[in-house]
C-alpha cells in the first residue's frame, strides 16, 4: 500500500529589487538537514552553496540564486525560514549603554524589511568628468569576499561590483576592462573619491530592523539597529 503524499503550502513574496512576485514553499526536512550539515561544517562556501540550493528549490527554480543580489537573497531566505520554522526570531541584544548586559528579544519576521537610504544612488561622480556605475554584490560572490584578507575586502568588493566607468562621452563596460586596469583604477582613487564609492555600499539596500531594548540593570532604554541576515540568525 502506497503512503499518502504530503502536500506543501505555497506562498507569495515580492523580490525587493524588482518588485516581482514569486511563489515559494517552506523548506523540507531533507533541505533543513543540508543546511544544518553546512552550518556544522563551519565552511563558508558549503553554507553558501546550501543557501543557494535552498532558495532555488523553495522558489521552484524561479529565482536564480547565483545572480541574486545579496539583500534579495537574504530577504527571500528569511521569508522561507518564517514559513518553515516560525514567524518570530529570538535574538540576544547587548545593551549599548554598558556594552555588556545581554537582553533576549523576540522579533517578528514580518517587521524585518529591506531598507535603503534616500540619498542612495548606483552612480558615483568621482570627478567632474569621470563617473562610476555599480551593480549590487551578488550572493554567489559572497564567498570571494570571505576569502579575501580584511585589508583587501573593500577593494575586492568594489572591483566585483563595478558595472561601467564613464569618462566624458566614453563609456567603458567592465567586460571590456582587464583585471589589471580595473585594479590600477581602484588603487589610484584618492581618499575623497574612495569615500564617495563606499557611500554606495554603505547606503545600499539591506535587511534592517531597529529594536528597542531596556537595560534591566541601569533602566536605560536604547534603540539598536540590526542589519544583515547574520544579525537575525545569530
Amino acid at each position: 500500500m502506497a503512503l499518502p503524499k504530503l502536500e506543501t503550502p505555497v506562498y507569495t513574496l515580492t523580490i525587493p529589487s524588482t518588485d516581482e512576485e514569486v511563489k515559494y514553499r517552506p523548506f523540507l526536512v531533507k533541505e533543513q538537514k543540508r543546511m544544518i550539515i553546512a552550518q556544522e561544517s563551519e565552511d563558508e562556501q558549503q553554507l553558501l552553496d546550501a543557501m543557494k540550493q535552498l532558495i532555488s528549490d523553495c522558489t521552484f527554480n524561479k529565482v536564480d540564486a547565483d545572480r541574486c543580489p545579496l539583500f534579495d537573497a537574504e530577504y527571500i531566505f528569511l521569508q522561507i525560514r518564517s514559513k518553515s520554522v516560525g514567524e518570530t526570531i529570538s535574538v540576544n541584544i547587548t545593551c549599548p549603554d554598558d556594552k555588556k548586559t545581554v537582553v533576549p528579544k523576540e522579533i517578528s519576521i514580518s517587521d524585518i524589511k529591506v531598507s535603503v537610504f534616500d540619498d542612495h544612488s548606483d552612480e558615483v561622480q568621482i570627478t567632474d568628468d569621470i563617473k562610476m556605475t555599480f551593480d549590487y554584490p551578488l550572493l554567489s560572490s559572497f564567498g570571494n569576499y570571505q576569502n579575501a584578507k580584511q585589508s583587501e575586502m573593500a577593494f575586492t568588493v568594489i572591483k566585483e561590483c563595478i558595472k561601467e566607468i564613464s569618462w566624458g562621452d566614453k563609456v567603458y563596460n567592465k567586460t571590456d576592462i582587464s583585471d589589471k586596469e580595473l585594479s590600477d583604477f581602484v588603487d589610484n582613487l584618492n581618499g575623497e573619491q574612495f569615500e564617495k564609492v563606499m557611500k554606495f555600499f554603505n547606503t545600499m539596500p539591506k535587511l534592517r530592523h531597529v529594536i528597542e531594548v531596556e537595560n534591566p540593570n541601569t533602566k536605560v532604554k536604547s534603540e539598536v539597529p540590526l542589519e544583515g541576515l547574520k544579525s537575525f540568525l545569530a
